[in-house]
């Protein structure tokens, strides 16, 4: 292992976790990272009737009595819940802020047409406060802003004396639901800008670029291979947060859409003409006929509010006021990044 904050602190900016696992922080400290599943351990599903037979058989594997499902508004998990047994208890967030997201209306029907009962779970900013060290010492590095949010919903579950948790993150990354990102063919620095989530050279005096993690997906004539870096780096990223939720609250999970992909060729013009996940919405419409289609939601999250009046870093590393006009949730990447530092230093006692 290789100590080398600088690199790390520019690659956790750049792509939400360290994308090199023999550098590190610092002495005797590891980052956890999740290893995506192997495309030859994933079932080709280019049907509804696929992605339901598939979910069947994967569910089938498992004792269910004691399982849980995390719940939102949208359509993966809500297809997931109505193949759950009926009484499961299904778990969804709601964040403490006027303005934040409320899926609970949504998740409340689908619990009502499968018999499962519903569970909200509040999630406050003292809740992020509790427990963000203990997962960023965990991690071995900074944390992505929905990670304490699935950690308060996985110490629920636990608590409630579930031995297993069903949640649906990874239908985007196998059916095509990542519209934005798909929406066109990118050339290779518009598609560099667009990934970057936030540019080192703008947050820290002693930036490392990250340009060799794109270089492996440039394409000739100065295109990008997208979909390969959408399914190589974000998976790392998306579903690390639940990984490392869950580990730390020593409760195992299972999502089956991780285990599938399609067969076929993903139809991009159907996707960019407004049908996205078109296998997903065709398995919906089956499991809640008449139901108008959700609209897709992140995960509700409130960092806009909470982070609204922080003034930014103080540490020697970031460039001053550089989190002027960014978003709640870019704030916290650099809150994360400056309190981790903190913390491994020893320079407060949180």
């Amino acid at each position: 292992m290789t100590v080398d904050k600088n690199y790390c602190m520019s690659s956790y900016l750049t792509l939400r976790y360290i994308d090199d696992k023999n550098k590190v922080f610092a002495e005797n400290m590891r980052h956890v990272d999740f290893e995506p599943v192997s495309p030859d351990k994933q079932a080709a599903c280019d049907s509804a009737e696929e992605i339901e037979q598939e979910i069947i058989k994967s569910l089938s594997k498992f004792d269910l009595s004691h399982a849980a499902i995390l719940l939102s508004g949208g359509m993966d998990s809500a297809i997931l819940a109505s193949y759950m047994p009926k009484g499961t208890k299904a778990y969804t967030a709601k964040c403490d802020t006027p303005n934040a997201v409320d899926e609970t209306e949504r998740a409340k029907f689908y619990c009502q047409q499968y018999g499962l009962e519903h569970i909200v779970v509040d999630i406050t900013w003292q809740d992020y406060l509790d427990c963000i060290d203990k997962l960023m010492l965990s991690d071995g590095c900074p944390i992505s802003s929905n990670e304490p949010q699935v950690y308060k919903l996985a110490q629920t579950i636990k608590a409630d004396g579930c031995n297993l948790v069903i949640i649906g993150d990874n239908a985007d990354m196998a059916f095509g639901g990542m519209s934005e990102l798909i929406s066109r063919d990118w050339k290779f620095d518009d598609w560099k800008k667009r990934y970057t989530y936030l540019d080192p050279r703008k947050v820290l005096k002693h930036p490392v670029s990250m340009d060799h993690v794109f270089e492996k997906y440039r394409l000739p004539d100065d295109y990008v291979d997208y979909m390969s870096m959408l399914n190589n780096e974000f998976a790392v990223t998306s579903t690390g947060a639940y990984f490392n939720a869950f580990r730390n609250a020593e409760l195992p999970y299972y999502d089956p859409y991780a285990y599938m992909k399609m067969g076929k060729p993903l139809d991009l013009d159907r996707v960019r003409s407004g049908d996205s996940k078109y296998h997903i919405r065709d398995l919906f419409r089956k499991r809640y006929p008449g139901r108008e289609l959700p609209e897709k939601i992140a995960m509700p999250r409130a960092v806009d509010e909470w982070m609204a009046d922080w003034k930014g870093p103080e540490r020697d590393e970031f460039i001053p006021s550089c989190t002027e006009g960014m978003t709640g949730k870019q704030k916290f990447q650099v809150f994360a990044l400056e309190r981790f530092l903190n913390l491994i230093e020893g320079k407060y006692d949180y």
